[in-house]
């Protein structure tokens, strides 16, 4: 497999875990366990910084020169990528708002 492909899928396997905690992470909250749901925010996030330092190194092969071909797999990657870190956004709002309502 080629590198552009092997980073691809290192960010989409990262960021797809990553998506897959914060998902956990609303539905502990929505459960009023915010302990279990704190712990799935870090775990994203371990993720998440995983995905981002594969994408980081197609940012820095193509600032040193070496252009990377646009591929749907790259697209595909970079909106994986995206949707994960907007997930993450979501989480830490339901979270905040289960404790607001549990506080009710």
């Amino acid at each position: 497999m080629e590198n552009l492909e092997l980073i691809c899928f290192e960010i989409i396997s990262s960021v797809g875990m990553a998506r897959g905690s914060f998902i956990e992470a609303i539905d502990l909250a929505n459960e009023g366990n915010f302990d279990g749901a704190k712990d799935k925010i870090l775990e994203g996030d371990n993720y998440f910084s995983s995905g981002h330092s594969a994408h980081m190194k197609l940012i820095q092969q193509e600032a040193e020169g070496n252009n990377t071909e646009f591929a749907l797999l790259l697209i595909h990657a970079e909106d994986q990528l995206m949707s994960a870190e907007s997930f993450k956004i979501l989480a830490e709002k339901f979270i905040a708002l289960n404790k607001k309502i549990e506080n009710i």
